[in-house]
């Protein structure tokens, strides 16, 4: 209880009163000021410098450097990711920081991880080419060997049949050459070795083919390991390849293409012994780089934990003093330069938290000169700020999706928590599926905690904000679908015996004649023996049907009378008259009557035809109903019944335009000096900062056209309107008969083989177009339609949804922007 008694008060009906005030502040208390208004989070700054560019204003310097330090942390922070290290909490006891000690810190800390990743770059660089070259030394050297075997064993051949002949050194090839016994360089013939992407080898050959014409000779061998690639630092593999040629021109070339194509070529000496003694060398560097890199990483590991300690309370103080200083920038100097002035507005229940706020910044300070703070007048329409808790936010949303609310209007979010989960489970009416839902939204609440300090996806964060929306659809699907008696789109006795029976065997063969009744009603919902009779659908539509009717006059009804309550609580007489009363006259005149019929047909068993009833109440007004007649007089109140509507169409039209046109003109001559009351003006009780209206000229055929807009919209929306409310009855139908054929059609027809496996695919088929279809399509659908029925049908009668948000300066909204 002690925890309720210290909740803040609530009002969810009209928005927070709100002043327009003035902050005089001393220079020196500025920052402290601002800083102790963020943390209260209760009044949004108007921007006195509208007129100057960013870099024309006061703090433009500090709000650099703030920029700067922003950058550094989110270097270091993306250094700490990259290095895959999770950044700790900062302890609890860690001592406060200056920024000017922040900005100094955060440089030395940017200067020495750019200076350690430089150094870990070239060693790595210089490791990744030692080990090239050792791979490049291992794999050239068995292509030399092997050269050199093969050289070996053609020597005595070619010397008995080749070399002999005085004109072999013109006529040999370049194979030839190679294989002739003594140093390659003799015969002009020389190689390149080096090592190349494995993806570029076939491209690579071929250009080294068509360069040379043929005239070389080329081996590959795959690397035995991965080498790191310097431009993604991704492990990828390579090949190393010798290129055997004669001429100097030819390698020139074959030097250049190995550059376009990103090789990179390692001298190899043709001596065994002195490419063994460079192998040894080259792994001896390459340990000492080893342990030489490993030592690095440890070392800028350790200075990034250490960083990381801090790093979150660091983040959140360059965001906060950015802030401070942006906020800064929207005061103005007073003349003498020694005071900033700054507008806003604030509820009125905050001002005395306000006040102790700059008091305390005062005497924090130091300041000789407290901090005036000062009620103004304004004639700008309020900002728009409604106290909101973890339940009712996300119907708030909803709502102020279609439009915030205008300064004190009606909001609609209160009766949006009920009507729209109801609304939604008509058209999803099955507990089976509600339970569904109730465990996921319980699922979502149990893990409330966890699952908002985490940073989940945009579906994912979506429905977590939507956790105690879907509660509520749950709930009154689980409600509606005992009403439809539906689980999974299976009727089931829970209250009690059906009050029906078969007349004969086949009651539910379309050829019978149905079922008869017994006992007494059934005491909760449909009966379950309505299910699989030749009278289910036409039983279940006429229901439905009627239902929606009912459900849409009675919101629609509640729109206009919410309507009245505005203008009431502004003060419109005008409106009261000449708008909710021939509103609501037309509208119960029609579809009012209609409702009437219906629940009297309902209550007396009537087999009275309403569409007859309604068609000829405009046809036929005078003519005899006959056995459609409901009540004595029905023909008589018919009529009057639509009269009253044929009245209440010019009532709406053309009262309200020349009243006002009577009433501006009498303002204008002098002899009335009150202020009109309109739904556009603010006249009533408020203080005077929020009660004074704008002065315009009255325009006779602009309020004209606008009123015979909203007349006309008013007149064809009734029809139009009334007729959308039947998606509840469409959208439940359709929901029903999926429900129905997924059971039948895959459950019960699996079911009735004598085979596990295919039990167990109609099982899976079953419980994929249960979850995917029903549960995840329709719920959306249903959602979708339960959406326009509160934006369109429901708040067009009463809600003009064009104010604005209060938007304070807040700390803790920073905080809610980052995460």
């Amino acid at each position: 209880m002690e925890y309720i008694d210290n909740l803040p008060s609530m009002d969810l009906m009209r928005s927070e009163k709100m002043m327009r005030v003035q902050l005089i502040i001393p220079v020196e208390s500025a920052h402290r000021a601002v800083t102790y208004l963020g943390q209260v989070g209760l009044i949004q700054f108007r921007d006195l410098n509208d007129d100057k560019s960013p870099f024309q204003r006061t703090f433009v310097n500090q709000v650099k450097r703030c920029a700067e330090m922003s950058r550094k942390l989110r270097f270091i922070k993306d250094q700490i990711h990259n290095a895959g290290l999770v950044p700790s909490p900062s302890p609890a006891s860690q001592p406060d920081i200056e920024l000017e000690e922040l900005e100094i810190q955060l440089a030395e800390h940017e200067h020495g991880l750019i200076e350690m990743n430089a150094n870990s770059e070239k060693l790595q660089q210089t490791y990744n080419e030692l080990l090239e070259f050792k791979m490049v030394s291992q794999k050239a050297g068995d292509i030399l060997l092997s050269s050199g075997s093969h050289v070996a064993a053609q020597e005595t051949e070619l010397d008995e049949n080749v070399h002999i002949s005085p004109e072999y050194a013109d006529t040999s090839s370049l194979l030839e050459q190679e294989m002739q016994p003594g140093p390659s360089n003799q015969s002009g013939v020389g190689f390149v070795s080096g090592i190349i992407c494995k993806s570029k080898v076939l491209r690579f050959e071929r250009m080294l083919f068509r360069t040379t014409r043929g005239n070389m000779l080329f081996n590959q061998a795959p690397a035995d390991n991965k080498v790191p690639d310097p431009a993604s630092n991704e492990m990828v593999e390579k090949t190393v390849f010798v290129v055997f040629f004669s001429g100097e021109q030819v390698r020139i070339k074959i030097l250049k293409i190995c550059e376009a194509f990103g090789a990179n070529c390692y001298p190899i000496p043709e001596d065994t012994t002195k490419r063994r003694q460079i192998t040894r060398e080259v792994s001896s560097h390459l340990s000492e780089l080893e342990s030489t890199l490993e030592a690095g990483l440890r070392h800028r590991d350790k200075a990034l934990i250490s960083i990381g300690f801090h790093l979150a309370k660091w983040m959140n103080m360059v965001r906060r003093e950015n802030a401070i200083y942006d906020t800064l920038n929207m005061l103005n100097f007073d003349v003498t330069k020694k005071c900033l002035v700054g507008e806003g507005w604030c509820p009125i229940f905050a001002k005395t938290k306000i006040q102790e706020a700059l008091q305390r910044a005062t005497f924090d300070s130091n300041s000789q000169v407290g901090v005036i703070f000062h009620v103004m007048d304004s004639v700008e329409s309020p900002p728009t700020y409604f106290q909101t808790n973890q339940f009712t936010n996300a119907y708030q949303e909803i709502v102020d999706a279609y439009g915030v609310a205008k300064y004190q209007e009606t909001n609609p979010a209160v009766y949006t928590i009920v009507t729209f989960p109801f609304l939604f489970a008509v058209m999803f009416g099955d507990w089976g599926h509600g339970i569904c839902l109730l465990l996921g939204a319980l699922f979502l609440i149990a893990r409330e905690k966890k699952l908002g300090s985490q940073k989940l996806g945009s579906f994912m964060e979506m429905l977590f904000g939507g956790r105690y929306v879907l509660l509520l659809m749950s709930l009154f699907s689980v409600y509606c679908g005992l009403i439809y008696n539906e689980f999974f789109s299976v009727p089931f006795h829970i209250f009690g015996s059906s009050a029906y029976q078969c007349r004969d065997s086949t009651c539910s063969d379309s050829r019978s004649v149905g079922l008869l009744k017994y006992r007494d009603t059934y005491p909760f919902g449909v009966d379950p023996s309505w299910r699989g009779s030749r009278s289910e659908l036409p039983f279940l539509n006429s229901l439905k049907m009627k239902m929606s009717i009912l459900f849409g006059v009675a919101q629609m009804n509640l729109g206009i009378i919410l309507n009245y309550f505005n203008a009431r609580y502004f003060d419109n007489s005008l409106d009261i008259k000449y708008q909710f009363v021939p509103q609501i006259i037309f509208l119960n005149s029609l579809f009012g009557y209609l409702s009437v019929l219906i629940i009297m047909k309902w209550c007396t068993g009537s087999q009275a035809d309403l569409y007859h009833v309604m068609i000829y109440m405009f046809l036929s007004p005078f003519e005899d109903l006959g056995e459609n007649q409901l009540f004595r007089g029905q023909g008589v109140l018919q009529v009057i019944l639509l009269l009253l509507a044929l009245i209440a169409v010019p009532w709406m039209l053309f009262p309200k335009p020349f009243i006002l046109k009577r009433l501006h003109t009498e303002r204008f001559e002098g002899r009335m000096y009150g202020i009109l009351g309109t739904s556009d003006n603010y006249d009533d009780e408020e203080p005077d900062p929020v009660r004074q209206p704008h002065h315009e000229e009255f325009n006779f055929s602009e309020v004209f056209v606008h009123q015979m807009i909203h007349s006309i919209e008013f007149v064809l929306g009734a029809v139009s309107n009334t007729a959308s409310y039947l998606r509840l009855w469409a959208l439940s139908l359709a929901h029903s008969e999926l429900s129905t054929v997924f059971y039948e059609k895959v459950l019960l027809l699996a079911w009735g083989y004598d085979n596990l496996i295919i039990r167990l695919v109609g099982l899976a088929v079953f419980a994929f177009a249960t979850a995917f279809i029903l549960l995840m399509m329709e719920t959306l659908s249903a959602f979708l339609h339960a959406l326009r029925l509160h934006w369109v049908e429901f708040q067009n009668k009463f809600y003009s949804g064009d104010g604005y948000k209060f938007r304070p300066f807040s700390f803790a909204a920073l905080n809610d922007d980052e995460d």
